[in-house]
């Protein structure tokens, strides 16, 4: 029973950390950009989209289209960013060992 104890005194001691980083990653962020930077996403590594910058050059009202593509891209770039940070933080908390998403 001596191991029964020690598990669940593990257990509770990952949730612990897992909740600890959980409130890590709520408050760093990435930036996403596109257009060589023109446009950019800042999101929280919860994927919560904090802000957004556009170029005022790529502002242009007949031509929504290309703006429309460059903050999808950006978006995309930073939700990629976040979840290679998330994973790099759980790689940290269990010491490299593939765990199951």
């Amino acid at each position: 029973m001596k191991n029964l104890g020690e598990m669940m005194k593990s257990a509770q001691q990952m949730q612990e950390k897992m909740k600890s980083m959980q409130d890590e990653l709520s408050t760093m962020e990435v930036t996403g950009a596109a257009g060589g930077g023109m446009v950019k996403i800042i999101m929280s590594g919860k994927h919560v989209t904090k802000g957004v910058s556009i170029d005022p050059s790529l502002i242009v009202v007949d031509d929504a289209e290309v703006l429309e593509d460059l903050i999808a891209a950006a978006f995309n770039d930073a939700k990629d960013k976040a979840e290679i940070m998330m994973q790099e933080k759980m790689s940290e908390l269990t010491g490299g060992l593939q765990l199951p998403p």
